[in-house]
Formats: C-alpha cells, sequence, structure tokens
C-alpha cells in the first residue's frame, strides 16, 4: 500500500469566535476554497486535494491555549506551489496579525526548503514550505540543521 497524501486535518480550537474568523479568511486564500461544513461549532473547507478544519472545545478546555510540546499536534505544514508563494503568504498574513513565529526564511530541512510559520488565534502553529523539484524525494535524505 502508498497512500495518496493526507486527507484533511481536523484542529480542535478553544477559542472558536476567534479562529473562525482567522481560518474563513486564511484557508481560501490557502486554495481550500470549498466550505463543506460551517455551523456553530465546526468549520471545514478542501481544495487542492487538502482539507482542514477546526472543531469548537468542549466547554471544560475553553480557557485552554495549544501547547506544541504537548503531547498530540506539533505543527501543522502545508507545500506551497512556488517560492514566491511563500513570500506573498507573509504579506497576507500580516493583513491578518497573525503572530509570525518565523518570517519566509531558507532552512537546512531539505535542499531549497524555504518557509513561514505563523500561528492562529489559539497559537496553533501553521507552516507553508517550499521545496523544488522532487526535495527529499530526489536523492539521499539531508540531515536537518
Amino acid at each position: 500500500m502508498e497512500i495518496n497524501g493526507v486527507a484533511h486535518v481536523m484542529l480542535t480550537v478553544s477559542n472558536y469566535e476567534a479562529c473562525l474568523p482567522f481560518y474563513e479568511k486564511l484557508l481560501p486564500h490557502l486554495g481550500l476554497t470549498h466550505v463543506v461544513r460551517k455551523t456553530d461549532s465546526q468549520f471545514y473547507c478542501i481544495g487542492g486535494r487538502t482539507g482542514l478544519g477546526i472543531h469548537r472545545a468542549d466547554p471544560h478546555h475553553r480557557d485552554e491555549r495549544f501547547t506544541q510540546r504537548r503531547v498530540g499536534l506539533h505543527h501543522v505544514c502545508f507545500r506551497a506551489r512556488e517560492r514566491k508563494d511563500i513570500d506573498e503568504l507573509y504579506r497576507f498574513l500580516l493583513t491578518l496579525d497573525a503572530r509570525i513565529v518565523h518570517p519566509p526564511q531558507e532552512g537546512a530541512w531539505a535542499p531549497g526548503y524555504y518557509s513561514i510559520l505563523f500561528e492562529d488565534p489559539d497559537g496553533i502553529r501553521l507552516e507553508v514550505n517550499h521545496i523544488p523539484g522532487k526535495g527529499l524525494l530526489g536523492g539521499a535524505p539531508q540531515k536537518a540543521g
């Protein structure tokens, strides 16, 4: 068996009211333009062979924020088609007042790795990267630095 990508990622957010407007703008900007579901507790979009959604947290978790190094999700990374998409996304994120963890920069994860790392209103980390060609699938794995 060989999987055909990741079908979707569902994130649980504690502050749905703050996160919903953020994702309503971000997801279509990333090409996830088809809204599958939008309710008072769930927002889910698909596009680019990818799906991402948010769910309202249970009430007893309402005051919690995402902790990156806790058991569970570390971050979600989307792949951009072109390097210039990363720079354009940075400008867009500034209009959303997103917390930028690091602006567009090159990284040692793969040859030509270029990415931006930011957070949603709950502090969930999201990354968008671009790797030219086949990336790590094009040859011997590179040691992350």
